[in-house]
């Protein structure tokens, strides 16, 4: 069934939600509107080529090139933008809004997991015991000497310190391949030369590749082994914008084999404002998905409640990542548990999200002491002159990258598909005792990652199966999940007994992660249906017209255009992404 032609006019559809990114001061010819009056926007048609021309020929002040989802960010008045979304020739026209990455900490539970003033003590030199990649068997990976070598991951953030557990393989030599700021659009001829003034983007980067070693022998990242590419679209502070993450998103995709860039790590999540396809930074994601760059996305830092999957985890190729904890007890698996801020799916289209969880909760990774914005603002967190302590979906994320590095270093012609199923397929959920599931799979996906299974296992076929992606970036055909909502409110899948959920809080007791549980009917994740507008599809969906969100905005028929859902100036900015959660 078809869907909306690619070349359909959508002028109706402008991201009003976004917070504009200000107002812009140019010289203006008499008669035209006060130079204040121009906003930031991102307007998308059939090709690059056309809608630069069309921009330009209206008068409007082209910030970026956006060729990955055929779209240009430009600076408009009100009369350029109204003449550019009454042109035929233009798709859709949104609001270039700011988002953010980490937030700020806050004072509720510092120091309580060892996070305190005397934390920071030391000379700089010691190697802590990070702890996750004996978590995730990572560590047994290791030992049959497979470390991600020759496989790029492509760290989306705020930038990277330039320690030497970062920049230099487990050889010595330099691993960190190349440096773009997509803020200004320049690479960095010198990559050694830039930093992160953030101090998210290190953090992130050191959980997936660090090459510190312990005196036990273990290594701090999961894939110490691979190289590095990092890109920055967030300033000091986690300010960035929709347009500076889609350039940067674009030049991965250009440079894809230049740097031989097989996985791109997005350690952020904002609020869905539309159905997974009509989202620019989504539609970027796809096309990188589509050129075989696998994507592993944050789920978000908004649950435990239910639908509270963020962009771009809601789209359905890519793998999305929740967090658990090992409750500050690393040795001890019994306490193990779902982490209380990791959000849950369903997604609006009924796809069931996270695919699997990884550590997330207190997890030490590298950090300038000095020059960091997290860590100068909050150095309670920081620990023996170069670690620090933050908790977050963020963190999981980068563990998946590392894992999926490793996986390529063994078999490196799967496919991202292939790879997904591998990783998934290998996690183990957490358990009753009777073996029925601790934790609802919207809340936990497939389970706990093991670095060490997904990579011998040989389940390749279980994801993505009736998805095309072809078809859904050109905006022929739209897909939706088994995940279906009963009138009490309970979530299930249909066609699969035994799969409810009634929305709830995350308990304090632990549970064990096993493979012990065998999956019915195959693999939630393995079909999919068509998706049609309507509030009441042909497979049965309940997204009613008056159904409210956990976060308390309501989806109504007033939102509804022919090409998806209108951003509305009624919401506030798009998102905080990466939001700061207390250690747990």
């Amino acid at each position: 069934m078809k869907l909306n032609n690619r070349n359909s006019k959508f002028s109706s559809l402008v991201l009003g939600a976004l917070a504009l990114i200000g107002l812009f001061h140019v010289n203006t010819m008499p008669g035209q509107e006060a130079a204040g009056e121009r906003s930031s926007y991102i307007v998308q048609g059939a090709s690059l080529p056309a809608v630069k021309a069309l921009v330009q020929a209206r008068g409007g002040e082209i910030t970026h090139e956006l060729g990955v989802i055929e779209a240009v960010a430009a600076e408009l008045t009100p009369s350029q933008l109204a003449a550019l979304r009454d042109n035929d020739a233009i798709r859709k026209v949104y609001g270039n809004g700011t988002v953010e990455t980490a937030g700020k900490p806050s004072d509720k539970g510092k120091g309580d997991s060892g996070g305190s003033d005397s934390g920071s003590e030391g000379t700089g030199n010691e190697v802590l015991e990070t702890n996750f990649p004996t978590l995730t068997n990572a560590d047994d990976v290791h030992a049959l000497g497979i470390t991600g070598e020759g496989i790029g991951i492509a760290v989306l953030d705020t930038g990277l310190w330039k320690h030497e557990g970062i920049t230099l393989d487990p050889y010595g030599s330099v691993r960190l391949k190349a440096a773009y700021n997509a803020i200004n659009d320049t690479v960095i001829r010198k990559p050694l030369n830039g930093g992160d003034l953030g101090g998210h983007g290190t953090h992130v980067a050191s959980i997936a590749v660090s090459t510190l070693v312990t005196d036990a022998g273990k290594y701090n990242g999961i894939a110490p082994g691979a190289h590095l590419v990092s890109v920055q679209a967030f300033g000091p502070n986690g300010q960035g914008t929709y347009a500076d993450v889609i350039r940067a998103i674009d030049w991965v995709v250009a440079n894809k084999s230049k740097h031989q860039i097989r996985i791109l790590n997005l350690s952020f999540s904002a609020e869905p404002r539309s159905h997974y396809w009509d989202d620019p930074i989504n539609q970027a994601v796809m096309v990188a998905w589509q050129k075989e760059i696998f994507v592993v996305a944050a789920a978000g830092n908004r649950g435990p409640g239910s639908m509270t999957i963020g962009v771009p985890g809601n789209v359905p190729y890519v793998m999305t990542v929740g967090a658990m904890t090992d409750s500050f007890t690393p040795a001890d698996g019994a306490d193990d548990k779902l982490a209380t801020f990791s959000s849950a799916g369903p997604t609006y289209e009924g796809f069931v999200k996270p695919e699997v969880v990884a550590p997330g909760g207190h997890m030490l990774g590298l950090m300038d002491k000095y020059d960091s914005q997290l860590a100068l603002d909050y150095p309670e967190f920081h620990y023996g002159g170069k670690y620090f302590e933050m908790s977050g979906t963020s963190q999981a994320t980068a563990v998946v990258s590392g894992i999926a590095a490793l996986a390529l270093q063994a078999e490196a012609w799967r496919s991202v598909d292939e790879l997904k199923c591998k990783i998934l397929s290998a996690a183990k959920p957490a358990v009753n005792q009777d073996g029925s599931l601790a934790y609802s799979i919207f809340q936990q996906g497939a389970g706990l990652v093991d670095a060490y299974e997904a990579v011998m296992n040989q389940t390749v076929d279980c994801a993505n199966r009736g998805l095309h992606i072809d078809n859904d970036i050109d905006g022929y055909q739209h897909f939706g999940g088994r995940a279906n909502q009963n009138p009490d409110g309970s979530y299930y899948l249909m066609g699969m007994d035994g799969y409810i959920w009634t929305d709830g809080g995350v308990g304090t007791e632990g549970y064990i992660w096993t493979d012990g549980y065998v999956w019915t009917d195959g693999y939630v994740w393995t079909d999919s249906y068509l998706w049609t507008d309507g509030s009441v599809n042909a497979n049965g969906y309940i997204w009613t017209d008056g159904y409210v969100w956990t976060d308390g905005y309501i989806w109504t028929d007033s939102n509804v255009s022919i090409g998806g859902y209108i951003w509305t100036d009624a919401l506030t900015e798009m998102a905080t992404m990466s939001s700061w959660v207390d250690p747990e």
